[in-house]
């Protein structure tokens, strides 16, 4: 599984960078919003340090602009349309799933529906120069340095944690709208991983 390739990159490269991603969104994330709050605040979903929309958008966004990688006012303004493209498919999916979007940007100028802004469409573009030009190389060099069979045991552990604190938080964010077995099913679930 792990050697598969996909989008001209094996399947355990495209896992760890998603992770570290994800990772790095959760940590820049959090700082920022503990900082705005006045208090230590998880900007993720998920109980664990990971905000997977950092490493869906991060991928997202490398693999589709890469051929542009070298074109940086090209890869500005496609990584700002890109990024607010899948800014907009996250907000409405949010909308749909938990019936609300989890930022609003109405109190900037130039917003629509308080889901997207221009002031962020603007750093998209930017955001998206700097993952070309420095960030994707971090990352890559945090994942060629440690052994791939090492690799292998974190990248499958992570996953199953992933999965099991998704399920268990999206559960839990959609308990009322469930009927009473789901949630006393979920509640034995929770109770069995997390042991409070």
């Amino acid at each position: 599984m792990w050697s598969r390739e996909l989008l001209g990159t094996d399947v355990y490269h495209i896992v760890h960078w998603f992770f570290v991603y994800s990772i790095l969104g959760w940590l820049v994330e959090s700082i920022y919003m503990s900082i705005c709050n006045k208090k230590i605040t998880n900007r993720g979903f998920i109980r664990g340090p990971i905000c997977p929309i950092y490493g869906v958008g991060a991928l997202s966004v490398y693999f589709i602009l890469k051929p542009f990688s070298q074109n940086y006012i090209l890869l500005y303004f496609c990584g700002a349309i890109l990024a607010t493209f899948l800014e907009y498919v996250t907000a409405k999916l949010m909308i749909r799933i938990f019936g609300e979007v989890w930022w609003d940007y109405n109190n900037k100028p130039f917003n629509y529906k308080g889901i997207l802004c221009l002031e962020s469409t603007i750093a998209w573009g930017f955001y998206t120069i700097f993952m070309f030009a420095f960030l994707q190389k971090f990352v890559e060099a945090v994942v060629e340095g440690y052994p791939m069979s090492v690799g292998i045991r974190i990248g499958t552990i992570v996953i199953v944690y992933f999965t099991l604190d998704f399920t268990v938080s999206l559960l839990e964010a959609k308990v009322d709208s469930m009927p009473k077995s789901v949630s006393e099913w979920q509640e034995t679930i929770k109770a069995v991983i997390y042991r409070d």
